[in-house]
């Protein structure tokens, strides 16, 4: 892999970097869900207050009626419709269980019911227009016009939906390509990591493949279009996107499966109750207070918290180490993950080249830090990520950089520049072997290492080597051996770099099943590969081209600090710090999490039949009945936050580096 040094365009040619794509944000007030969500808590949160004060019951008792209507009108039409639709699901239930805890005195009891459901329904009202907004945001990547290319020599400025397979297109420096095609004519280097994720730009000459939405560097480059943009790479990202994220089946929570069962049995169960004693010729008010208690204490209130403090615990653990779990449907399912696949660079790697060898060559009368001033200082006014390396290697180091005068950048070679009186030329080390023997050597073996290796020059003589990678990140190695140790098999590489860099990180940190090479569409036939073979995969990445990949996963994992938009939303959990460290530890949170939704679920049901068995066959005082059923409501909420201690992580950290 050459090294090839050029300028990048001045700032305010090219506003979006390659790798991001432009933020939309829709607010989270424009939302109906998260308004009536947001209305319902205020009015419970000042209701509250004045019931536990001793206020009269006309200024509380409005409130909660406003927040019964405000927060629980949408889950009960949606439970409605699902009933004429022949379904009966928890959520009209919790709405019936909340109105009959009001008719029997529990008013607060079911405002806090009301206000649970429709902040749920609102965070995921949010979830779902937020990854809307990035798919939409990736589609501005693509430019909105292209400069084409007439038969008689004059160019005309389209739209970039009128170019046609076979137009000519002539992309400037630093201009974004405006189509998927192949280079006519020119030379220059592309950013292509929104659709590679490769870490630095690609040397483009004739012959060579260029995608939409990528950016060009500084030189021209003529491209003849090869797909129509409904047909780019780009646009199938998006349509690959949303299609995997409205047909992923979305998993339920471990007692939604049994929800239409439990619904059918408690609605039935209640009118019998209430019914049977009736038709004995039982009074009226006794049959339904003993209904009204009996669906008090068969009330799923118990099993739901036995479900959701479990895992909100566990996800609010998570997020202060540094993990985002965006729902308590994603804990679970990454309790589940039985097969892992890996990005390369931004996720194994830091995503940013660095100077890992600094070498002067004999005779050059330099020291490394001199080799590395003169480096620096002629780079300095270049945008290159190269460049960038070695300047900030530079000042890591404190080296005061002199001033480069006479600039030039060449692409595909590198760049010269007048410094301290010498011209210093920076670039590839593509030298006749007379001149640079030695440096051609040592640049070829630390190539095969999979390092970039730079030639410095001094008045057209070569004087030192510098070496750059990207370097992997300290806990890459252990997090490997950790996530094969917790699912039995070792993690995949899927990658879009070459396959020489992609065996080489693979061979340190202990990947034997390597993919490089590899389109954003690649990637995915490689996560359903391993779905159709029965594995539940989670899938870790960070750019816009592993976001298919992540949204057709079982789970799926970002990196927080590198990531791209489209990324961050599409995936099912951020990793805020680029810890690879924490993503074993999360597994095994979840995993303990669900075992805590088992044990509570057996509380749960052990106190719900003693108090319906008790009703049934005695006579349950309404009293003892609610005190038994907010009674077994605590324990299991109390059980499942023993996941907020900080012992708890500390203990997943362990059992997932074990």
């Amino acid at each position: 892999m050459s090294s090839t040094l050029l300028e990048r365009p001045a700032p305010g040619t090219a506003a979006v970097s390659a790798g991001t794509a432009p933020r939309r944000r829709t607010r989270i007030l424009a939302l109906p869900e998260a308004r009536w969500a947001a209305a319902a808590a205020l009015l419970f949160l000042i209701a509250l207050p004045l019931q536990l004060t001793g206020a009269p019951a006309w200024a509380w008792v409005p409130l909660y009626a406003l927040a019964y209507a405000t927060g629980g009108w949408e889950p009960a039409w949606a439970g409605l419709r699902a009933l004429k639709e022949k379904t009966l699901d928890v959520d009209l239930l919790m709405i019936v269980a909340a109105l009959g805890a009001a008719a029997v005195g529990q008013v607060t009891d079911g405002a806090l019911l009301i206000v649970i459901f429709a902040t749920s329904g609102a965070l995921e009202a949010v979830a779902t227009a937020r990854t809307a907004d990035s798919v939409r945001g990736l589609l501005d990547l693509a430019p909105s016009t292209a400069t084409r290319m007439l038969d008689d020599g004059t160019e005309e400025t389209v739209p970039t939906g009128r170019l046609s397979v076979g137009d000519l297109v002539l992309v400037r420096p630093g201009e974004r390509i405006g189509a998927d095609g192949r280079v006519l004519d020119g030379a220059s280097e592309v950013d292509q990591a929104t659709i590679t994720g490769e870490p630095l730009p690609v040397a483009k000459q004739p012959g060579d493949e260029v995608f939409a939405g990528t950016l060009n560097g500084t030189g021209a480059l003529r491209v003849k279009v090869e797909r129509d943009a409904s047909d780019s790479v780009i646009a199938r990202i998006v349509k690959m996107v949303e299609e995997a994220s409205g047909t992923k089946a979305p998993t339920q929570l471990f007692i939604e499966k049994v929800e239409q069962r439990y619904s059918i049995g408690m609605v039935l169960a209640t009118l019998a109750v209430f019914a049977l004693p009736l038709a004995s010729g039982a009074a009226f008010t006794g049959s339904l207070l003993r209904a009204m208690t009996f669906m008090i204490v068969a009330s799923p209130c118990a099993v739901v918290l036995a479900t959701m403090p479990p895992l909100l615990s566990a996800i609010a653990n998570a997020g202060r180490h540094g993990v985002l779990v965006k729902s308590a449907v994603v804990m679970e399912r990454l309790s589940q993950v039985d097969a892992v696949a890996l990005d390369k660079t931004g996720t194994l790697t830091e995503g940013t080249p660095r100077v890992t060898d600094i070498h002067p060559l004999p005779n050059s009368g330099l020291t490394e830090n001199e080799l590395l001033a003169l480096a620096a200082a002629a780079e300095h006014p270049s945008e290159h990520p190269l460049a960038r390396a070695i300047v900030d290697a530079a000042r890591t180091r404190g080296l005061a950089l002199a001033t480069a005068e006479g600039f030039a950048s060449a692409p595909g070679i590198g760049v010269t520049a007048t410094v301290a009186g010498r011209t210093i030329a920076v670039g590839a080390p593509a030298r006749p072997a007379d001149r640079a023997e030695a440096a051609t050597a040592l640049a070829a073996e630390w190539e095969d290492g999979g390092r970039t290796a730079v030639l410095v020059e001094a008045d057209g003589i070569p004087v030192g080597v510098l070496g750059i990678a990207d370097r992997l990140r300290p806990d890459a190695a252990a997090t490997v051996t950790a996530l094969t140790a917790m699912t039995g098999t070792a993690p995949m590489l899927l990658t879009g770099d070459n396959p020489r860099a992609a065996a080489l990180l693979a061979a340190e940190v202990g990947i034997t099943d390597v993919r490089a090479g590899l389109l954003p569409q690649d990637k995915v036939t490689a996560v359903k590969e391993q779905e159709a073979a029965g594995r539940r995969i989670l899938v870790i990445g960070d750019g816009v081209n592993d976001a298919p990949a992540l949204a057709a996963a079982h789970t799926g994992i970002a990196m927080g600090r590198a990531g791209s938009d489209l990324a961050l939303e599409t995936a099912d959990a951020v990793i805020v710090r680029d810890e690879l460290a924490t993503v074993p530890a999360v597994v095994a949170l979840s995993r303990r999490a669900r075992a805590l939704v088992v044990q509570n679920l057996v509380i749960a049901s052990v106190f719900i039949t003693a108090l319906v068995v008790w009703d049934l066959a005695a006579t349950l005082p309404l009293p003892l009945g609610v005190l038994g059923h907010e009674g077994s409501t605590v324990i299991v909420g109390l059980n499942g936050l023993r996941l907020l201690r900080e012992s708890a992580w500390t203990r997943a950290r362990a059992e997932g580096h074990r």
